[in-house]
């Protein structure tokens, strides 16, 4: 993952994953401190995987009913934890502007020890969309991934064409 010039960014070294939430959400610890936190994976949206408010937000808004969001909601969920173990090393990098979200959650791209964010990968393979709702450097990047993901129909982009 590269980072503009124009952006302050928060590096942050030695992290394990402890647990997949769901398709944009992990908790990870600090391997020295023993501390944990909830991970938002910032910039990007997966498809909700409990009912909610925002589950009857994305029905109303996608003339989806909420079952089959569910259902796309655990496929991104699968995916993530196929590509994240517990106990694999991560870094965290965090825009300065940014760095949580109105539930105390931790904002961050997750960049694993190859140098892959598995932001880009759920992107790039279907499994997410852009989030616009926050502001977020890369989001013209994650848009053209995106879209390139679509045309080629991967993910959840073989079933529906929003999410």
């Amino acid at each position: 993952m590269q980072t503009s010039a124009n952006e302050q960014t928060i590096i942050r070294t030695g992290f394990e994953v402890v647990k997949i939430v769901d398709g944009d959400g992990l908790i990870v610890r600090n391997i020295i401190s023993k501390k944990e936190e909830e991970i938002r994976l910032y910039g990007i949206d997966a498809p909700e995987t409990k009912r909610g408010d925002k589950l009857k937000q994305d029905e109303r808004e996608l003339h989806l009913p909420g079952s089959f969001l569910l259902t796309l909601g655990y496929k991104s969920f699968d995916f993530l934890r196929n590509k994240i173990k517990p106990g694999r090393k991560v870094t965290l990098v965090q825009e300065a502007s940014n760095l949580s979200d109105k539930y105390g959650r931790t904002l961050a791209y997750v960049i694993l020890s190859n140098g892959k964010s598995i932001n880009e990968m759920l992107l790039e393979n279907g499994f997410a969309k852009p989030y616009d709702k926050v502001f977020c450097e890369k989001l013209p990047i994650y848009q053209a991934i995106s879209l390139k993901a679509k045309s080629k129909k991967r993910g959840l982009f073989k079933e529906v064409r929003v999410f």
